[in-house]
């Protein structure tokens, strides 16, 4: 304390010093409230003495100092909902003096709102701020609370607490609804065709909560057609979401949610009505679209066929459905336009037409109107009303006689304008079972018989069709069956009627005059009976000419005397058939002289001609003696003949003993062709060099002949065989084909091989065996008397067989076709 004390000595009058303490600077007890000094005393002897005391000062204390607060400004944060008597602050003030002047007392400032002063409430003497009454943020969420701190002096110390009211999510949200659309009776009305984002209404939602306790959002509760859209804060427009469908909802009760977020959240609902307003937007619905119906034929006119039924989702007038006939619906139709009902006017025909399609509409009331439409199918079902009709009221066919036995005659073709089992045809004949059957499904024709058209040309008979309904009904039609005609008759030799006839041509004859004529039938028709005639042989000297249409023969140059005696002329007729031509032979004998005076001579004559292979000519230079003197000639003559006829049976009995080396010669050649034997020693020689000539022209056919005459004295049987030079064939007809004349022959028939044997000059050609060839359908091989037809010949050699070891025989030959005999022709008489 020396620096803040000081010594003063003051001397009285009496010279007493007295020594003073004397403050010399401000106390503040507050900083130190006591001061130990220690005093020294001090004479001024010498030494001088001294003494000491100690001297203690207490400052006392003075109400120099105000309270002070700890903290000046406080903040605190009291929830809502903290109950009265919570501790809100504890304020803390010091004083630095002492006793009394150091009691501090608390107190609010008569600054503070009446809202706070009513809210808290503080301890005067321990500074405790508690609630007083309830708070509510919502009310002030802030409070200000001025706290005076005083020790009595004038002046009081402050401080402010500030209480931050704290939230709680007590408070729910509130939803403001204003309409768009006017409402009416609390209910909005809204057109089924109202267009997507359509206005309705504005949403408004608050909550007094702070924070995420005043942060709401809205909602519906369910599916609906419609959606809230924010639009700003707490703000949203109520939309269509969705087309609107009055047929599928006609009212919305909308519940509208507003829910704060919150722990937990608190929420707030409102109701909104909206009422859908239909408009005709939905078009009658068929309960079928295709509607198939099936009714009998023949029905009775007015006949209820179906109701039509259709429906319609709007309602009132837009509901109304009226029915109505497509413009395809044919008139035998009616519908009524207001119950449906489909009736059948008229009488129905399937036959005419079996399928109608065609539309219905059903038409509803509103405005505009709508309408749809289904296809009405209506089947007619078949009824037995229609018998099985033919093709054709009579039919003709035409088959060839040759047509194997169950071949195909034709076919019958039935219809029946009924259908399923009422057009189920079966067919039958009626008449003429025996000869032909019919396929009752198909209607193919068949023979049972074979045909011949030459013992019968045509057949007729009822065919019979049944139907398979439950009443059936049938029809019959004319069947005609027409054989028609093939080439399996060859030509017959009416005229001649015999190969041992003649006829005398005078001398006197002019070129050109018929001096007679052949005539010949063919069974055949057409083509097949069309006959050509020629000479094939024995008219070497060319006197003699044959139209080939009428038969007709003619004297070509005038009569000379070298041109005298017996002529045998080879006369082939063939026809025209096709696919190939027969034909035949015979002998037409011309005597050449004034008159025939020895008529028996001349007989003789034409028998032994008949004998003379035909290739080789006869008849040249004989003539009938005219007088006495004619005899030696005619003698002669006929010795002359008989060396001849000698001489050709020596050189065919040496031809038969001939070398094996010409026997293989023989069987080298082609089947069916033969060695040709000429006429002329000259002819043979120049044969002979040309040995790489075509074997066609040294090729004979041969075909046998078998005669047979009725029983008369006069006449001999012949039988024999012939040879024709092909060379003449090929310039009339072509090549020849051969068959087989009859195998039977009479016991007495001679041999006429043997007289070709003797007369051959080469060897013959040598068939192998073979296989005979069956005839063919139809072709019947009859006997040929010579008095009608002399020789017939077969179309070719390779269809015959022989069986024979001779070499120079002909044996048994099978040939496609037959011999028909006309009927007895009487032989030709000899011109006396």
């Amino acid at each position: 304390g020396q620096n803040v004390f000081g010594l003063d000595i003051i001397e009285t009058p009496e010279g007493d010093k007295w020594p003073q303490l004397i403050v010399q600077q401000i106390l503040d007890r507050e900083q130190k409230d006591t001061y130990v000094m220690k005093i020294k005393v001090e004479d001024g002897g010498s030494p001088p003495r001294s003494s000491t005391a100690i001297l203690q000062v207490t400052v006392t204390d003075v109400n120099d100092n105000r309270p002070v607060f700890k903290e000046n400004d406080i903040e605190v944060s009291v929830p809502e909902n903290a109950p009265v008597g919570t501790s809100v602050s504890q304020l803390h003030a010091t004083d630095a003096d002492l006793g009394s002047n150091a009691q501090i007392h608390f107190y609010f400032s008569n600054q503070i709102s009446s809202l706070a002063k009513r809210l808290f409430a503080i301890d005067n003497t321990t500074g405790l701020i508690t609630i007083r009454e309830p708070l509510d943020r919502e009310e002030s969420p802030v409070h200000k609370l001025t706290v005076l701190a005083s020790d009595g002096s004038s002046t009081p110390s402050r401080a402010t607490v500030t209480v931050n009211v704290t939230d709680i999510n007590d408070n729910v949200p509130s939803i403001d609804t204003r309409y768009i659309i006017n409402p009416v009776n609390g209910t909005v009305l809204l057109s089924e065709k109202a267009p997507l984002n359509t206005k309705i209404a504005l949403i408004t939602v608050m909550d007094k909560d702070a924070d995420l306790n005043g942060k709401v959002t809205c909602f519906t509760d369910h599916d609906v057609p419609f959606r809230l859209k924010p639009v700003f804060d707490n703000q949203f427009l109520l939309e269509t979401a969705t087309f609107l469908d009055y047929e599928a909802t006609r009212e919305y009760a909308i519940k509208i949610v507003a829910s704060d977020s919150g722990k937990p959240p608190l929420n707030q609902s409102a109701m909104l009505l909206i009422k859908i307003k239909d408009e005709n937007d939905n078009a009658p619905v068929f309960t079928q679209p295709i509607i198939g119906l099936s009714i009998p034929e023949n029905n009775a006119p007015g006949t209820q066929l179906t109701k039509i039924s259709a429906t319609d989702a709007d309602s009132g007038r837009n509901a109304e459905i009226s029915y109505i006939l497509g413009s395809d619906a044919p008139p035998i139709f009616n519908l009524d336009r207001r119950t449906g009902i489909l009736t059948a006017v008229r009488k129905l025909d399937r036959e005419k037409q079996d399928r109608y399609s065609f539309t219905v509409l059903a038409k509803d009331n509103g405005m505009p109107p709508l309408q749809t439409n289904a296809t009405v199918t209506v089947s007619v079902l078949d009824q037995n009303d229609n018998s099985p009709t033919f093709t054709h009221n009579e039919y003709n066919f035409y088959v060839p006689e040759n047509l194997p036995m169950y071949g195909t005659v034709g076919l019958i073709t039935v219809t029946d304008a009924d259908s399923g089992e009422n057009a189920a045809v079966t067919l039958s004949i009626l008449n003429g079972r025996d000869n032909f059957i019919i396929d009752p499904l198909t209607g193919v024709i068949r023979p049972n018989i074979t045909f011949d058209r030459e013992q019968q040309g045509s057949y007729t008979f009822q065919v019979k069709a049944v139907d398979g309904g439950r009443l059936q009904r049938s029809s019959t039609a004319k069947v005609t069956i027409n054989v028609v005609d093939v080439n399996d008759n060859r030509p017959v030799f009416v005229i001649p009627s015999s190969n041992y006839s003649y006829e005398l041509v005078p001398t006197s004859a002019t070129p050109g005059s018929v001096v007679t004529k052949v005539f010949a039938v063919d069974n055949d028709t057409g083509m097949n009976a069309e006959l050509r005639y020629s000479i094939i042989g024995g008219n070497s000297r060319g006197l003699f000419t044959i139209d080939q249409l009428t038969g007709n023969i003619t004297l070509k140059e005038k009569v000379i005397t070298s041109d005298h005696g017996l002529h045998r002329l080879v006369i082939k007729v063939n026809d025209l058939g096709q696919p190939e031509s027969l034909y035949t032979i015979a002998l037409v004998h011309l005597f050449v002289n004034e008159t025939v005076t020895n008529s028996s001579y001349v007989q003789e004559l034409v028998r032994r001609n008949t004998e003379t292979p035909v290739g080789q000519n006869v008849g040249d230079g004989e003539i009938t003696p005219q007088t006495n003197d004619y005899v030696k000639i005619i003698i002669a003559i006929i010795a002359g003949t008989m060396t001849v006829i000698l001489v050709i049976f020596v050189t065919a009995l040496v031809r038969c003993r001939q070398t094996p080396r010409h026997k293989v010669v023989q069987k080298n050649k082609q089947s069916g062709e033969w060695v040709s034997p000429n006429q002329e020693n000259r002819q043979i020689k120049k044969k002979k060099k040309k040995k790489k000539r075509s074997p066609k022209s040294l090729l004979l056919n041969f075909v046998t002949i078998e005669e047979s005459k009725p029983d008369d004295p006069g006449h001999e049987h012949i039988n024999g065989t012939l040879d024709i030079p092909v060379e003449l064939e090929e310039q009339t007809m072509g090549k020849y084909n051969w068959a087989t004349t009859p195998t039977t022959f009479k016991p007495d028939s001679p041999d006429l091989a043997k007289h070709y044997k003797s007369a051959s000059p080469q060897p013959t050609f040598q068939i192998k065996p073979e296989t005979p060839v069956p005839p063919k359908k139809h072709h019947v091989i009859q006997e040929l008397p010579l008095d009608n037809t002399f020789v017939v010949g077969c179309d070719s050699l390779s269809k015959c067989s022989s069986s024979s070891s001779d070499p120079y025989s002909v044996s048994e030959c099978s040939c496609q076709g037959g011999f028909k005999t006309p009927g007895p022709i009487h032989t030709r008489q000899v011109i006396k």
